[in-house]
């Protein structure tokens, strides 16, 4: 049997097959910790010899099990680390087998837990299998995260726009503005090489704003699989910062195997976030396709494919997508991530060939994103 079909075994029959099959490491001993969170309370499997002694659930206050995980925590985990199939599997059981309500039916305990983005990104993973009243109130959350989100982003969306300036001379003296190259060349008569001196009699300034302002697009394609929770989170509330600045014009485009735009409710940004259906297949090339018929200039737009690169759809045409996107002169950014830790696992394969076809590649936080777009609006 292959090192794969053993590892299987071993996360079906739990701790009780250590001994015959061997211990557990890096992601498979974490499926296997969510595995017994949820499993290892079932009686019938302990009789068996099949995940003995799980561990308990607990509140965020801690508890006296052998494990810290919350069940918030077991959300974001399984997300992250099992397929969709899976993921179903597991919620389903949580909520019809073991009735762990907690989050998706229980409204107090929804009231009691401190909204953070972990809580976010379970809500919106879940929020299907919620009652009317629990969705009513896990809204509360979305409303009380995204507000803190939308706080600490707007202030890094300015800090990357302001200052961005044009070449052209400005006769309003502002020290913010002052041109300190343009200053020198103009003032280098005025050298007194006795007294090692410039003196200035002429400053220069330069302008913070352009007669014309020249349009450009940012056209955000976002994966929401379920791996990509948090850049979903990211993205939506980027670009309702980006919303309305001068000579930007912000598209959002979610998708998995079928593609929907956003646009109209990036104002919106909570409601957006709950119309978001997170999990499904992935057909990036059909997003792209998509992005491109948006493109008005090619040589004025940027368009940022946030995406883990596991293409479910056609390998071949996505390539050719992003191939052409750049020889027509758009500037193509493919974004593992789009979010704090900018951490994030993808398809390597995929990315470098993307990265071969001319896309920039990589993973930012919202701040670098801006910073890019502004960078490029400046020229």
């Amino acid at each position: 049997m292959t090192d794969a079909g053993l590892e299987r075994w071993r996360l079906v029959l739990g701790a009780p097959a250590e001994g015959r099959i061997g211990g557990l490491a890096g992601g498979a001993a974490e499926r296997d910790r969510m595995l017994d969170w949820l499993y290892g309370r079932d009686s019938e499997l302990g009789e068996r010899g099949v995940r003995r002694g799980g561990a308990r659930p607990e509140t965020r206050e801690g508890g006296d099990g052998p494990s810290q995980i919350t069940t918030v925590d077991w959300l974001d985990a399984v997300h992250r680390l099992f397929p969709k199939e899976t993921i179903e599997r597991l919620e389903r059981d949580a909520v019809e087998r073991y009735e762990i309500h907690e989050v998706v039916t229980d409204p107090d305990v929804l009231a009691r837990i401190e909204p953070d983005r972990t809580l976010l990104r379970a809500v919106l993973r879940t929020k299907h299998l919620m009652s009317p009243d629990v969705l009513a109130l896990a809204r509360r959350i979305v409303e009380q995260v995204v507000r803190e989100l939308m706080e600490r982003l707007a202030t890094e969306v300015r800090q990357a726009f302001h200052g961005t300036r044009s070449r052209r001379p400005s006769r309003r003296r502002n020290s913010r503005d002052f041109d300190f190259r343009g200053t020198i060349r103009a003032n280098l008569g005025h050298y007194r090489p006795d007294e090692r001196r410039l003196y200035i009699e002429e400053p220069r300034f330069l302008s913070r704003t352009r007669r014309h302002v020249e349009q450009w697009q940012l056209i955000l394609l976002v994966d929401q699989s379920g791996s990509m929770a948090g850049s979903v989170i990211h993205s939506a509330v980027t670009a309702a910062c980006l919303w309305g600045l001068p000579g930007l014009r912000t598209h959002l485009v979610a998708f998995d195997t079928s593609v929907v735009d956003l646009t109209s409710d990036v104002t919106d940004t909570v409601e957006l976030l709950m119309k978001v259906q997170l999990g499904g297949g992935t057909d990036i090339a059909g997003a792209v396709g998509y992005g491109a018929g948006l493109v008005e200039d090619p040589r004025r737009a940027i368009v940022a494919l946030i995406t883990d690169f596991y293409e479910g759809g056609d390998e071949h045409r996505l390539v050719r997508e992003v191939r052409s996107l750049v020889e027509q002169g758009t500037q193509v950014l493919g974004l593992a991530a789009l979010d704090e830790d900018a951490n994030p696992d993808y398809d390597r394969k995929t990315a470098r060939r993307l990265a071969d076809a001319g896309a920039h590649v990589g993973a930012m936080t919202p701040g670098r994103l801006a910073e890019f777009v502004a960078e490029r609006i400046s020229r």
